[in-house]
């Protein structure tokens, strides 16, 4: 169990904070009908989900980079997700109750992700959140993404908090790569979209934790 109230928490965005699966789910389905394949099972592409849209365009079409075909479907992806986007996104469970505890508390919150601004932004704003977020920082803010740490540096300068005071919450390898990099607590979400679950150990996250609900339980124990 973590000991310390930090100065701020920061999230990874899809996967960790939101559950925004159901729309890739629904719109990677779309797009193979369109072009008259069979939808895929939605597990499949919930794991495949934080991986980002050219892992998808992999998974639904079996395409490579450099494959021809790959950059139409990929931008026609991005579309159908741009023109539907949080229809079906959700908080992950216990998420919301333990944001708003931080903001009873004052305890900044923040978000940093790999997730273009094209999408993040009209997301939160979709979803009530850009007034309630302090910071969000995506990869067009920075010259280096995660794993690198540069993000969350940015991100702790905005917020003028300290790196080693503050957290950071992901359910990837390289979320807590960066973290660690970063000298930031990190805690590793196992309820998000993660193939293996069991490796998730191999990470050297200073947490693991299976639900949202335990992060609020923690953060009642500290502060």
């Amino acid at each position: 169990m973590l000991k310390f109230t930090p100065e701020a928490v920061l999230f990874d965005l899809d996967g960790t904070l939101l559950d925004t699966a159901p729309d890739f789910i629904r719109v990677v389905n779309q797009q193979r009908l369109l072009h008259n394949l069979d939808t895929l099972a939605p597990h499949l592409i919930r794991e495949t989900v934080s991986n980002g849209a050219r892992a998808l365009i992999k998974l639904a079409f079996n395409l490579d980079a450099d494959d021809t075909g790959f950059v139409d479907r990929h931008t026609e992806l991005l579309a159908l997700y741009e023109e539907s986007i949080a229809e079906e996104t959700v908080f992950f469970p216990g998420i919301d109750l333990f944001l708003k505890l931080l903001e009873e508390k004052s305890i900044p919150w923040g978000i940093v992700t790999n997730k273009p601004s094209r999408f993040t932004l009209p997301l939160l704003e979709r979803l009530k959140l850009n007034g309630r977020c302090s910071v969000t920082v995506c990869p067009d803010d920075v010259t280096h993404t995660k794993p690198h740490p540069e993000p969350l540096f940015l991100a702790c300068n905005k917020l003028s908090c300290s790196p080693e005071k503050s957290l950071y919450v992901g359910d990837h390898e390289r979320d807590i790569e960066a973290g660690r990099s970063a000298g930031m607590t990190t805690i590793a979400a196992r309820y998000g979209y993660i193939d293996t679950p069991e490796r998730v150990g191999d990470w050297n996250a200073d947490l693991i934790i299976d639900h949202g609900h335990e992060l609020t339980e923690w953060l009642k124990i500290v502060s």
